[in-house]
């Protein structure tokens, strides 16, 4: 059951929506053997999402031409794609969903998670919020802890 809106933050239906296709990306993820990570990162992975929020994904992936097509993203309901960007390793695909809720897909290599030394735009992204929804080999979770400790380091 959704409790009241609550100001500044997603309605209790928009936290529905996006908890819904955390959960069904996820599962998806797990039933794809070339994709050795998947992370929620920005406001929704640090709980501070405001109405207008998107969701921020990156997929890292041994793959990533058969996921640069966007052909996939109808499995996943993702809409209209509205803006493909480079971003460096990472390739944006972003997503405008019927309900209006937008999606960025960061799409990359696993060497977007390298940790000796941690990319410097990679160690922003995950520093900012991040939370593993994949990730078969603990890549991630050793990238998690390499910049928790250099943020450690460095105050």
């Amino acid at each position: 059951m959704s409790g009241p809106e609550q100001p500044g933050r997603p309605s209790p239906r928009r936290i529905a929506e996006v908890d819904a296709f955390v959960q069904r990306i996820a599962r998806w993820a797990a039933d794809r053997a070339d994709i050795v990570g998947l992370l929620l990162v920005g406001s929704f992975a640090r709980d501070t999402a405001g109405p207008d929020s998107d969701v921020d994904i990156v997929l890292l992936t041994t793959d990533e031409p058969r996921y640069l097509d966007g052909a996939w993203a109808v499995d996943l309901r993702l809409g209209r794609l509205v803006r493909t960007r480079s971003w460096g390793p990472i390739t944006e695909l972003r997503y405008a969903t019927a309900s209006g809720l937008e999606v960025e897909m960061g799409i990359g290599s696993p060497g977007w998670a390298a940790t000796d030394p941690v990319d410097p735009g990679t160690h922003r992204v995950v520093t900012d919020g991040a939370r593993v929804l994949h990730d078969p080999a603990g890549m991630l979770a050793e990238l998690l802890a390499a910049c928790h400790a250099e943020g450690r380091r460095r105050t």
